[in-house]
């Protein structure tokens, strides 16, 4: 008795399925891209690969050599050079990323910044002493930084200022 009724329940529903109640919306939906076709433009021309014969007869440079401005013609590339032969200080055999500010102090109107370097030894140093590899100038000292002009060296031996800072750990 349950089959027949359960048999006459699914005929039911199936039939409510099938109605042409949305047949004017799934019309739309299939012509409305008839119409429309879209324009690729073509490719562009692939122009055919042209040799360059190097010759050195020609004084070109050589492309596999590095290209160093001459310093005796009066290029700028030494003009902010730094003093090479200058003593080094004791901070500058470490990177400034692995020297770590850990405390300030101020004595006779001169403010210090104390720095851990990685060996451990705590060194106290102020405004115009050197730090880092890149001979790093302290230009200031406060409670909370330690500001550095950085001077390094492009590629064409140029050399250019970059500044850096120091925070202080909590």
């Amino acid at each position: 008795m349950i089959r027949p009724i359960y048999l006459v329940l699914v005929a039911t529903l199936l039939t409510a399925c099938g109605g042409e109640e949305f047949q004017d919306l799934r019309d739309f939906v299939k012509n409305s891209g008839a119409d429309m076709r879209g324009k690729i433009p073509p490719p562009p021309e692939v122009k055919p690969y042209e040799p360059f014969a190097y010759n050195n007869e020609a004084n070109l440079p050589d492309p596999f050599k590095p290209r160093k401005p001459d310093l005796r013609s009066g290029n700028r590339a030494g003009l902010n050079q730094p003093d090479l032969d200058r003593p080094k200080e004791a901070l500058e055999e470490f990177p400034l990323e692995n020297l770590k500010m850990v405390g300030y102090l101020h004595q006779n109107k001169v403010g210090y910044a104390v720095i851990r370097a990685p060996d451990g030894k705590l060194h106290r140093v102020k405004a115009g002493n050197y730090i880092g590899l890149n001979f790093g100038l302290i230009k200031e000292v406060n409670d909370t930084e330690v500001v550095i002009k950085e001077m390094v060296q492009d590629s064409t031996g140029d050399w250019s200022e970059r500044m850096s800072s120091m925070q202080l750990l909590e």
